[in-house]
This record gives C-alpha cells, sequence and structure tokens, in this order.
C-alpha cells in the first residue's frame, strides 16, 4: 500500500548523518526488521546484535543495562518492568519444585508475600532469618535449599545484613546468595565485591530518582544464570518500557549528586529527630545507638545512605497527626524520590502482617520511614519538627 505521494508507508532506513545524537533517542518500536531469513538466523543464533521483537529486548533497556552493569560491576544484566519483576525472574527463573530458599525475616513487604504465599504454592519450600545472623541462617539451611534472598539494609527497620559471613557460608554449602541493593545502591556497596551470586534492584526507586518511572534489574556473577532469568523475564512478559528506560538514564546520569546530598541531609535530620520531644527511637546505620553499627561501617564503609526510620511515642492517631501536619511532604508508600517521602509501614508495606508480626519486627503503628530528598536541611527540620508536635498533642 502506498500513500499519497507514492512513497511506502515505512520506508527503510532512517537518513544518514554525519553527526549523532547527545541524548540517546527513544526507540518505542515495538518490531525491527531484518534483511533476510538468512540475518534473522543469525540475531537469533548470536553471530551478529540485533533486535527482533521488543519483548525479548530493546535499545533503551540495553543502554540502562550497560549502565548499571558498569556500576554494579557485572556483565549483561537484565532490565525488567519492575523491581519485583526482578525478585520474581530470581525467585522463579532459577529455582524449582522441591527447592527451599531462605529469605531475610524484613525483606520488602511484596518478597515477604511471595515468600510465604506464591513460592509455597509454586511447591518451593520458604524459611526466613535474621540475615545479619549467620548462624540463624545457618539453622534453617536443608539439604534442598538452593537460594539465600537478603537486602543489605532491610525494610523498613533499617538492620544490616552479614553479607561477607553470609557469602562465606553460601560458598561453602553450594548456595546461591542473592541480594536487593536498592536501598543502598552501588555508590554505597557492590555485592559482588563481598561474595554475592545474585544482585537485584528496583530502578524505580533512588537510581531513576523521580518517581516517574518503573523498572527492576537482575544480573548474576554466572552469565549462564543471567541468560536463565533473561529467558524467564522474556517468556513471562516482564518486558520494560522503553520510554521507563530512557526516563532512568536521564535518572542516573545525576544519581551520584543526589546520593550524596539526600545521605547528607538524612544524617543531619536523624540527629536532628534522635532531640525532639515526642520520638521514641531513631534508626539510621551510622548512628551510635543502632544496633548494627560496627558491620555497617565495615560493610558500607561509613555510608548510610539516603534512609531515616523513627518510631513515635504514640501509636496510629499520632502517627495519622504527623502525616496531617507534615506540610509539603508526600506520604506515599515509595522512596528514592528528588522530594522527601514518608511511608508507614504498619498501613503499607507491610500491612499484610498480622500486628503481632510486626511488632515481633519494630514495627509499630508509629514507626515511620524517611526516604530523604534533595530538600534543604534546615527546612526539613523545621517540617519535622512540627509535624513531631503535632502527634504528641493527638490523642
Amino acid at each position: 500500500m502506498k500513500n499519497s505521494e507514492g512513497s511506502l508507508i515505512r520506508p527503510h532506513p532512517l537518513p544518514d548523518s554525519a553527526s549523532c545524537p547527545v541524548v540517546t533517542p527513544l526507540s518505542p518500536s515495538v518490531v525491527y526488521a531484518s534483511e533476510t531469513p538468512d540475518a534473522l538466523d543469525d540475531q537469533y543464533e548470536g553471530r551478529v546484535h540485533g533486535y527482533t521483537y521488543s519483548r525479548e529486548g530493546h535499545p533503551n533497556a540495553d543502554v540502562v543495562a550497560k549502565r548499571l552493569d558498569a556500576m554494579e560491576g557485572a556483565q549483561g544484566g537484565v532490565v525488567t518492568g519492575s523491581g519485583m519483576g526482578a525478585v520474581t525472574a530470581a525467585l522463579l527463573g532459577l529455582l524449582h519444585s522441591g527447592d527451599h530458599v531462605i529469605g531475610g525475616n524484613q525483606l520488602y513487604g511484596r518478597s515477604l508475600r511471595m515468600m510465604k504465599e506464591d513460592l509455597p504454592r509454586l511447591g518451593i519450600a520458604t524459611s526466613l532469618a535474621d540475615p545479619g545472623d549467620v548462624d540463624d541462617v545457618r539453622a534453617q539451611i536443608r539439604p534442598e535449599t538452593r537460594m539465600v534472598l537478603v537486602e543489605v539494609v532491610s525494610n523498613p527497620t533499617l538492620r544490616v545484613a552479614d553479607l561477607d559471613g553470609l557469602a562465606a557460608l553460601c560458598r561453602d554449602r553450594g548456595i546461591l546468595l542473592a541480594v536487593d541493593n536498592t536501598f543502598t545502591t552501588p555508590r554505597a556497596i557492590r555485592p559482588f565485591d563481598h561474595g554475592a551470586d545474585i544482585v537485584l534492584h528496583s530502578i524505580t526507586k533512588l537510581l531513576a530518582g523521580h518517581s516517574d518511572v518503573m523498572l527492576g534489574y537482575a544480573v548474576a556473577r554466572d552469565p549462564a544464570l543471567t541468560e536463565k532469568m533473561r529467558v524467564f523475564s522474556v517468556t513471562t512478559g516482564m518486558t520494560p518500557s522503553p520510554f521507563d528506560c530512557w526516563l532512568a538514564e536521564r535518572g542516573m546520569l545525576s544519581f551520584d549528586l543526589r546520593f550524596d546530598r539526600s545521605q547528607s541531609t538524612a544524617v543531619a535530620l536523624a540527629d536532628h529527630l534522635a532531640g525532639l520531644t515526642g520520638v521514641k527511637r531513631v534508626i539510621y546505620p551510622t548512628r551510635a545507638d543502632h544496633p548494627d553499627r560496627e558491620l555497617a561501617t565495615r560493610l558500607l564503609g561509613g555510608q548510610g545512605c539516603n534512609m531515616v526510620s523513627f518510631e513515635l511515642d504514640g501509636g496510629r492517631a499520632a502517627a495519622n497527626a504527623f502525616t496531617r501536619a507534615a506540610q509539603g511532604l508526600s506520604f506515599a508508600p515509595t522512596l528514592g524520590d528528588v522530594g522527601t517521602t514518608l511511608s508507614h509501614p504498619a498501613s503499607s508495606s507491610h500491612r499484610a502482617m498480622t500486628a503481632d508480626e510486626r511488632a515481633a519486627r519494630g514495627m509499630s503503628e508509629g514507626l515511620f520511614r524517611v526516604s530523604v530528598g534533595l530538600e534543604d536541611p534546615s527546612t526539613l527540620k523545621a517540617v519535622f519538627s512540627e509535624a513531631v508536635e503535632a502527634a504528641s498533642r493527638a490523642e
């Protein structure tokens, strides 16, 4: 079919240019044309690199993957449509019915749900253990244990995993160690340097950094394992949006600057909160009163990252009063935005747990998790002071 001017509807190729774009072009095409069936065979059989159908890969995803590969000291990472997509690619792409996996007992809420409900339904047994206590993890190991999944710093109580100890244990027992590096990012730690076998990310958070992207990333030290995760993600349709990948690359260009600024402010905010009447406790990895401070110092090189958790003296009434009074701060179940956000685990990320289960893990109705953004520190201190005072008056 020809248009009114006699040219084909889809002319090829694009116009030649003696120059190239400074910004990575957005490539929304779902399909890519090859010259011949032989040329398509060459692509599918790995003799040449090219794109065929965007569910199987596209240029914008590859750009993001290569940036994260460089940051993590990895090769061939897989970008998925969300952080949970990356977790799923690791668990379901590598485990089989009859296997057993051990998870950290304070994983992200949806990761915990997968451990407790979805994996058992598919014939994969699960256990939970304290990732900061290697002996506790060791006690959960069975002959069929194939993987240990932990976060470097837990969500939301900011406990620190003993990665070096876990890596030694897993290596000795022939078990894969998968590490979610979302909270800490490669700016604070590269898990492969500490013996991890698999690294996972929710790019949605700090890496992209603007609350307008949903992406994940998974990579293994062994390329064969990465390929299994890639094939599983392609087969199950975990395809990342080219536009999200394009936005994520833009965000990653300023990542180092954003991380350093928000981390510096987080230190100041944690100290400020600790001095406020009405705050029961403050949790930040580099503070002297943090139970894992020595481990955090050794593992993270003194970096505490941008997450601060704190507990109000009151319960749900105090929590409601606090969010109402925290003018200009978003109360939202997310992290890593350019603006500071507040999260209340009992009503969001860990709402599926019973009150007793949350209490056992230190998550009261008065607990908040703060993702510190790029605001002026003095402005944040003033807002938190007013909000804590309002919470203390709540009945």
